[in-house]
C-alpha cells in the first residue's frame, strides 16, 4: 500500500514570484496568504513549523507590493515566502534550536543571512523545526515533536534541517534555509525530494547562528529547483565584518555559471562511495545519474578517496568537542530554561542543563568532553584533527583530475520514525557520505535523482572545490534537467 502522503503541485519559482508581483499580476501580500493557508491546511500532519511571523511577513509583502506599484525595481527575492530555521535568529520570533533549554528566548537581533533574505524582498513566514541544537540525522530530537516526511507522513525527513526541507516538499515555502554541520541540509534534501546546498565554509556568515560546532556549521538554502537555491546563496553570500571567518572572495554570478553547458566537465566517482551498506536501489538512482552526465558530454573518471573510512568517527570526536564548549554557555542564569528546585548556584547548574538538554545533546556533550579532558586530548582530539587534514587532501588530490564529485547523499531512502532512536550509531552512519565534505570545508549540493520503488526521494550529492559553487551548480543543473524517474 503507497505511503499517505501530504504533496502539491510545486509553487511558481522565484523568478517567476519576482515578475508577477512586478508586473502586477499577483500581489507579494497574496502569495505570503496563500502560503498561511497551506501552512495552516497540512503542517498539522507534518510539524515543519515552531512559529510564525505573520505581521513581519505581512508588513514585508506591502512593501514589496508599494514597491512594483510605483514602478520601482524589485529586489531578486521579492514577494518569495522563505522559512528560517530555529537556529538561526530571527527578530521577534523565539530562537529555541529545536531545545527546552532556549525556550521562550527571542533573540534582539537578525542572523546575517535572515537579514540578507529580508533585505532582497523575501517574506519570512516563520521558524522551522529541527533537530535539537541542529544534533541529528532524522529530525526526531526536537523537544517540541519529530517532523514528518511529506512523501510518507511515517519516514523521517533527515536531519538537522528536516522542518527546512519538509516545508519545502509540502509547499508551505518557496525556500527555507537550514544549517549543515555533516549533512544537516543535503541528507534532508535527499530524502524530501528537494535541492540542498552546502556552500564553502566561509562563504556565507556563520553571524547569529546558534552554535554547534564552529569550525563545521554552514548555512546554506534549501528550494525545488537548482537556480532558486543559487539565488539564494547569491543574496545571503558574501563578507560579514560580523563574522571572522566569513571569506572577502567576491560572489559570482551564479546564474550566469549555470548558463555554461555541462560538455567536457570531468566528473569523479569515488570507489569508495560505492561499496556494502548503499541501497541497492540508491545505487541504481545514481549511477543512473552518472550515465545522464556522460550523455551530455561530461568525462566520467573513477578516482578514490582513501581516508574515507576514517570520516565518521573523526567527525564525532570533532564535533562533540566543539559541541561541547559551544554549548557550555547554557546554563540556566542568563535567558531560557531554570530549574525551579535548586537551592544552590552548583545546583542551579546541573539540574538546568539535566533537564533543559535532551538525551542526544546530552550524549554529545559527554563524549566531547570526554575527548577534550586531560589526557585523552591527544589520543582523540589531536589525533581526529590530524586525520581531517588527510581527508580534506584526498580532495584537493582528486580536484586536481576532476571538476566534480558525484556520489549518493544517504546509503537508503527515507527510514521509518522510530526505526534508528534506539541506535546512535545506525544513526550516525546515515551521514556517512556527507560528513567527509564537512571536514574538509568544500562546497555539495543534492539534488533529486530518482525514487525507490516505494515512491521515495533520492538523492544525488554533486562536491566541488573550496568556493566553486557555480560549476556545482552547473552538473546539478544538467542531472535536474534530464528529470527523476522511479528505479525499476
Amino acid at each position: 500500500m503507497k505511503p499517505e502522503s501530504v504533496l502539491t503541485e510545486k509553487p511558481p519559482s522565484i523568478d517567476c514570484i519576482r515578475r508577477q508581483v512586478a508586473d502586477g499580476t499577483k500581489t507579494a501580500q497574496a502569495f505570503a496568504e496563500e502560503t498561511y493557508a497551506r501552512i495552516g491546511a497540512v503542517d498539522s500532519r507534518i510539524h515543519a513549523y515552531l512559529a510564525l511571523s505573520r505581521e513581519r511577513a505581512l508588513q514585508q509583502a506591502k512593501k514589496m507590493d508599494a514597491m512594483a506599484k510605483s514602478g520601482q525595481t524589485l529586489p531578486p527575492l521579492a514577494g518569495v515566502p522563505v522559512g528560517i530555521k530555529d537556529v538561526l535568529n530571527m527578530q521577534g520570533a523565539p530562537a529555541t534550536a529545536g531545545s527546552k533549554i532556549l525556550a521562550g528566548y527571542h533573540p534582539p537581533y537578525d542572523a546575517t543571512a535572515v537579514q540578507r533574505l529580508e533585505a532582497a524582498g523575501a517574506i519570512l513566514l516563520g521558524k522551522l523545526n529541527c533537530d535539537e541544537f541542529a544534533m541529528g540525522s532524522s529530525n526526531e530530537n526536537s523537544a517540541y515533536g519529530p517532523v514528518r516526511n511529506p512523501h510518507a507522513l511515517d519516514r523521517v525527513p533527515g536531519g538537522s534541517s528536516g522542518g527546512s526541507a519538509a516545508a519545502v516538499a509540502a509547499g508551505m515555502a518557496v525556500g527555507t534555509l537550514g544549517t549543515d554541520t555533516g549533512g544537516s541540509i543535503r541528507q534532508p534534501a535527499s530524502f524530501c525530494g528537494v535541492v540542498g546546498v552546502l556552500p564553502t565554509y566561509g562563504r556565507v556568515s556563520r553571524f547569529g547562528l546558534i552554535a554547534f560546532a564552529s569550525s563545521l556549521d554552514r548555512i546554506g538554502p534549501f528550494a525545488n529547483t537548482v537556480l532558486d537555491c543559487a539565488t539564494m546563496l547569491g543574496v545571503i553570500a558574501g563578507h560579514d565584518d560580523m563574522d571572522a571567518t566569513s571569506s572577502a572572495l567576491p560572489v559570482p554570478d551564479y546564474a550566469a555559471e549555470m548558463a555554461k553547458p555541462v560538455e567536457g566537465l570531468r566528473i569523479g566517482v569515488p570507489t569508495e562511495y560505492f561499496a556494502d551498506g548503499l541501497d541497492p536501489e540508491v545505487r541504481a538512482a545514481i549511477e543512473g545519474g552518472i550515465e545522464k552526465l556522460r550523455g551530455e558530454g561530461c568525462t566520467i573518471h573513477p578516482i578514490s578517496l582513501p581516508h574515507t573510512r576514517y570520516a565518521i568517527p573523526t567527525y564525532y570526536v570533532l564535533a562533540t568537542a566543539e559541541a561541547s564548549a559551544n554549548l557550555a554557555r547554557f546554563d540556566g542564569v542568563r535567558y531560557g530554561y531554570r530549574a525551579e528546585d535548586a537551592n544552590t548556584l552548583s545546583a542551579m547548574y546541573r539540574r538546568s542543563r539535566d533537564g533543559g538538554f535532551g538525551a542526544e545533546v546530552k550524549r554529545r556533550i559527554l563524549l566531547g568532553t570526554y575527548a577534550l579532558s586531560a589526557g585523552y586530548y591527544d589520543a582523540y582530539y589531536r589525533k581526529a584533527q590530524q586525520v581531517r587534514r588527510l581527508l580534506t587532501q584526498d580532495f584537493l588530490n582528486a580536484f586536481e583530475q576532476v571538476d566534480a564529485i558525484v556520489t549518493p547523499t544517504a546509503p537508503t531512502p527515507a527510514f521509518k520514525l522510530g526505526e534508528k532512536t534506539d541506535d546512535p550509531v545506525a544513526m550516525y552512519l546515515a551521514d556517512i557520505y556527507t560528513v567527509t565534505a564537512s571536514l574538509a570545508g568544500i562546497c555539495g549540493i543534492s539534488v533529486p535523482c530518482g525514487h525507490s520503488s516505494e515512491g521515495l526521494p533520492i538523492g544525488m550529492q554533486i562536491l566541488g572545490k573550496h568556493f566553486n559553487e557555480g560549476t556545482v551548480f552547473r552538473v546539478a543543473q544538467g542531472v535536474e534537467q534530464q528529470g527523476v524517474m522511479p528505479v525499476s
